[in-house]
């Protein structure tokens, strides 16, 4: 797969762990699970960005491009559109899936609070991430149902349990 994904993470997220590895491998799972997994094939590179950020840069976009005045553990900003992502096994420039940003304070309390290791919950969260990327949402409950399923699987794919097992 011609998948090139730019990973930035703040000083506060943890320089031990293998960030770029996990994110290839939740972006790749999550594709793969998609209605577009010809994206993992083709001859066309295909490209996404991950930002490990503080809350207050999450908090900054949250608020700005989602009138939310809170940070929260993950957002995602598409770039590609249903058409660039249903045409991509033709060779062509690199489709811009677009960026995922996690707040590494909301993703440490939420992964405490589940008894998961960090690494484990932000493989989760760009799993999420790059399903938003591909046009998937959990806005209505037939959304919800179909992308948590995706998840699911996806996250089972990386030997990590179901994270919704026992409910919300």
């Amino acid at each position: 797969m011609m998948l090139d994904i730019a990973i930035d993470a703040d000083e506060e997220w943890d320089s031990s762990t293998a960030w770029a590895d996990l994110a290839r491998a939740a972006a790749t799972s999550a594709i793969a699970e998609s209605a577009f997994p010809q994206l993992a094939s083709g001859d066309r590179t295909v490209e996404l960005s991950i930002r490990l950020a503080s809350d207050a840069e999450v908090h900054a976009l949250n608020s700005e491009w989602r009138g939310k005045d809170r940070a929260t553990n993950v957002l995602s900003f598409p770039m590609a559109e249903r058409a660039d992502l249903d045409g991509s096994t033709q060779a062509g420039p690199e489709l811009m899936l677009g960026d995922i940003i996690l707040a590494h304070g909301v993703c440490v309390t939420e992964a405490a609070e589940k008894g998961l290791p960090l690494d484990q919950h932000a493989a989760h969260l760009m799993v999420h991430g790059t399903l938003h990327l591909l046009g998937y949402d959990h806005m209505d409950d037939q959304g919800a149902t179909d992308m948590e399923a995706r998840e699911v699987r996806a996250l089972a794919r990386l030997g990590i349990s179901d994270p919704y097992e026992g409910g919300h």
